[in-house]
């Protein structure tokens, strides 16, 4: 079944002296939330950016597409812990991307791990979303 989420934002004046607000988001968990170009582009002094969400969207999906894929496999994790960077460029987009994890996992060594995650990598609704990024990293590492 497909799920709609949906985010509210109101925009006040011209892009680099405007700012706006994410007013809410469909499950109420998060918002109001001050954005601006300078949040954006410069310094975030409090305020969020569309590429600070998209981090945070892409590190979610990846950990739990990697629990997943982990758990398929036979090798659920203990823990993972993730981290997603999204670098935007003025005039360009957004140029790189980085995922990274560190992560318990009993019985699975170092490079069964990195091919789980290479997959999550891969695999991943968001991480699909932002095919388009020329540049992605990912560094894989189990603990202990």
């Amino acid at each position: 079944m497909a799920t709609d989420r949906k985010a509210e934002v109101v925009w006040q004046g011209d892009l680099m002296n405007g700012s706006g607000t994410i007013e809410q988001v469909t499950s109420g968990a998060l918002g109001p939330l001050d954005v601006s170009w300078a949040s954006r582009s410069e310094e975030p002094n409090g305020r969020t950016s569309p590429e600070e969400l998209i981090a945070a969207a892409w590190a979610a999906c990846f950990s739990m597409a990697l629990s997943h894929g982990l758990a398929q496999a036979g090798n659920a994790p203990e823990r993972l812990e993730s981290s997603a960077t999204v670098t935007f460029q003025p005039g360009e987009g957004i140029t790189k991307g980085a995922l990274a994890v560190r992560a318990t996992v009993p019985g699975l060594d170092e490079a069964g791990f990195r091919d789980a995650a290479e997959e999550a990598k891969k695999n991943c609704p968001v991480s699909q979303a932002l095919s388009g990024i020329p540049d992605v990293t990912l560094d894989a590492t189990l603990a202990g």
